[in-house]
């Protein structure tokens, strides 16, 4: 499976700003949802410029394991994002990303008389 598809959402995301795993799943139609989105976080290529770091719980917290859980935390404090107690304020920080549109096409009523 590739993860391509969350890679280029993940890199959407502007810095200084956070998302949550749920609403990269939500906006591209993730049937896996969050978990699966947590799992292409963890499998992450590096060099390829991806901000794993600007992914965070729905909640506002890291949920990741040490040592990441410290180093998600410095690379987000250095974009200026203060996580205070674990949590970071999603309505200061957050960021949604645009939903795909539907690929049903609308189809316009004809009223009857």
């Amino acid at each position: 499976m590739t993860w391509d598809r969350v890679y280029r959402l993940v890199k959407q995301i502007p810095r200084g700003r956070v998302t949550t795993y749920g609403a990269i799943a939500k906006a591209i139609r993730e049937p896996g949802g969050a978990r699966v989105v947590g799992y292409a976080m963890a499998a992450t290529p590096s060099g390829r410029g991806i901000p794993w770091h600007r992914v965070i719980s729905a909640a506002g917290k890291i949920r990741m394991p040490e040592p990441h859980a410290s180093k998600q935390r410095r690379l987000l404090q250095a974009e200026g994002i203060e996580v205070g107690l674990g949590s970071i304020d999603m309505e200061i920080y957050g960021w949604l990303p645009r939903q795909k549109k539907s690929r049903k096409s609308k189809t316009k009523r004809k009223s009857s008389k």
